[in-house]
């Protein structure tokens, strides 16, 4: 997921965690129907491309859905910039951008009373993000977390309870950290008793300090599939800014890797979904949408082939195994919730220190 914030490059979790699975130039399609007699097209992160998710709306639906898995929020509005009014029918988007989509009029209103809104789970309903003036414009559709995760054969779990574990000389030469400033940052601060909303340019000693810290104890900062892989293979045992989406997916191959929210907490993502203003088939889009944020749909873009992540409607826990919800921790998310936070969403001032700090810490 990659996204736009303060004038910073686009680099975003779930963007790079698309490259686990697909990476697509150019719109392609799902099996569908033969002689399907409407076309959908829509502009996706990788979790939306698998048959699983696409093919029972489909066949509902008599529709072909044409997808373009785009990565960042800033390649999306140059895809848009580039393509025809009406090119496009839904979206889907990192959830602190969509405001930016609202600012573009890129987006349509979706009437209120035809979404599960009730059913979002309240602390990422993000209404300052996906409304304005009163009218929805987007709803959260899946969220995750960027926390620790790690070899729970190789490590004492009660360790991976505190954020310190991060610097900890304990697991010196067994760390990797995730290669994305903003949430691993996001954790620092949160590690240094600091809420990721309130960041400042007074932190920055501390930040640096601490992220020097945990240069020196790690063995590797790479992407997620370089993470991923390492973790898998046991090349490390603890991967910083790793989550749920890193290895839920895993858990049946791999049970020994875990992950967990700290007592002092995490870093919160979120993806929102939406119908395009200058979309001819509102209808039909707006169906698509329902369906994705419908129980069932949301149960199958949950277990998606390329990440796992909670579902953002409540209700999906009743079409998922007792094996996935145990992977997703979806019994566990009312307090996960309560102790996660929205990633930092710095000024441009402060997003160059971030970006300083993180290019600083990983010459050495």
């Amino acid at each position: 997921m990659k996204s736009v914030h303060g004038g910073a490059g686009a680099r975003r979790l779930l963007a790079s965690a698309a490259a686990l699975a697909v990476t697509v130039a150019s719109i392609s399609s799902a099996p569908v129907p033969a002689f399907a007699q409407e076309e959908l097209n829509a502009l996706v992160w990788c979790d939306h491309t698998d048959p699983a998710l696409l093919e029972p709306f489909e066949k509902a639906n008599d529709v072909k859905v044409n997808f373009k898995v785009y990565e960042g929020t800033g390649a999306a509005l140059s895809i848009l910039d580039q393509s025809r009014p009406g090119d496009w029918d839904v979206l889907v988007i990192d959830g602190v951008d969509v405001h930016r989509a609202i600012e573009l009029d890129l987006l349509a209103e979706m009437p209120a009373d035809r979404l599960p809104s009730a059913d979002i789970f309240p602390e990422v309903r993000m209404e300052a993000n996906n409304m304005k003036d009163g009218k929805t414009y987007a709803v959260t559709e899946k969220f995750g977390y960027n926390t620790i995760s790690y070899d729970k054969t190789k490590v004492d779990p009660e360790d991976m309870q505190d954020l310190s574990v991060m610097w900890s000389e304990k697991y010196k030469g067994r760390v990797a950290i995730y290669d994305y400033y903003l949430p691993v940052i996001g954790l620092v601060g949160l590690g240094l008793g600091k809420k990721t909303a309130e960041l400042s340019e007074a932190d920055m000693p501390a930040i640096k300090e601490k992220l020097a810290a945990m240069r020196a104890v790690s063995k590797q900062v790479s992407d997620v599939v370089s993470s991923q892989t390492a973790l898998a293979t046991g090349e490390v045992d603890i991967l910083v800014g790793g989550g749920e989406w890193l290895t839920a997916g895993l858990s049946t191959d791999k049970p020994n890797l875990d992950w967990t929210i700290p007592e002092q907490g995490a870093v919160r993502w979120a993806q929102s979904i939406g119908v395009m203003k200058d979309s001819s088939k509102q209808e039909l889009a707006l169906k698509f949408v329902q369906y994705i944020l419908s129980p069932e749909g949301q149960a199958r873009l949950a277990t998606s082939s390329c990440y796992w992540a909670m579902p953002a409607n409540s209700k999906a826990g009743a079409h998922l195994t007792e094996a996935q919800k145990t992977a997703l921790r979806f019994d566990d998310q009312a307090e996960y919730l309560k102790k996660t936070q929205l990633y930092p969403i710095p000024s441009a001032e402060l997003d160059q220190q971030f970006q300083d700090a993180w290019t600083e810490m990983l010459q050495q």
